[in-house]
């Protein structure tokens, strides 16, 4: 992924350095505010919108990355918190004497006598 961001900004820079030096003669009139004018070249004027549209989303990319890194951080101190305080099971638990098995009936008819003459209960 790092290569075709890399690839994108190598062709973004292509393209402008090529329109930078297509449009440096020409010169454009920005309009500011109550009269202000600010005369400069083309190239200027694009960079300036460029660099207005990109930093505020530059900013909140930010600003929600380190947001999620502070959550995932926050998680992930959580479970090793419980990891911790958890029960581990250990091989060496002391032996039990074995437990009788308790036969088990073959079918549920032999579970329970019916001596009603209602239908098993199973």
């Amino acid at each position: 992924m790092q290569i075709v961001r890399t690839i994108l900004w190598v062709l973004l820079l292509v393209a402008f350095v090529g329109f930078t030096f297509g449009n440096m003669d020409k010169d454009a009139e920005v309009r500011i505010w109550f009269g202000y004018v600010w005369n400069t070249k083309i190239p200027a004027v694009v960079v300036l919108s460029f660099l207005l549209g990109m930093i505020p989303t530059w900013l909140l990319h930010r600003g929600t990355k380190w947001r999620l890194t502070r959550r995932i951080k926050t998680l992930e101190n959580a479970v090793q918190a419980t990891a911790v305080t958890a029960p581990i099971a250990s091989d060496t638990a002391p032996a039990t004497a074995p437990s009788a098995k308790v036969a088990e009936p073959s079918s549920p008819f032999d579970a329970e006598p019916n001596t009603a003459g209602s239908t098993p209960k199973l």
